[in-house]
């Protein structure tokens, strides 16, 4: 498998339902996180060069729960749940910067659930 993709401005990286198969890191460009909704499409956070997207499926191997398209051209690399596996038994330490992102990503919604804010899906489980 390769592990880098070249994506075009627009292209769809993965749609909100699919399977969770891979976590991506942004090498090179923008990706825009949103889901549909009934008034059309509400975007859940803009992600740019170094941040992951998509690891919690890697995770809990809930569908995607939201869409991901480049927004401009990018460079992504996949994290393939082999990859995972491994980095879980063989390299653990390597797992830190994503426990930092995902600590840092359940900080934030603490902080809109105490100020009150209902946020995006929280009437679903989450699996971006």
């Amino acid at each position: 498998m390769n592990l880098r993709k070249n994506m075009k401005k627009g292209e769809i990286i993965f749609h909100e339902g699919n399977p969770s198969d891979y976590a991506y890191i942004i090498g090179k460009g923008s990706v825009e996180i949103f889901e549909n909704t009934l008034g059309g499409q509400k975007v859940l956070g803009v992600l740019g060069d170094n941040e992951i997207f998509g690891e919690m499926g890697l995770i809990d191997g809930l569908p995607r729960s939201a869409t991901a398209r480049a927004l401009e051209d990018s460079v992504v690399y996949i994290i393939s749940p082999e990859t995972f596996d491994n980095l879980v038994h063989n390299n653990p330490e390597a797992l830190l910067p994503i426990m930092k992102i995902l600590t840092s990503r359940l900080r934030e919604t603490m902080n809109c659930l105490r100020q009150g804010y209902k946020l995006p899906g929280a009437d679903r489980r989450f699996a971006i």
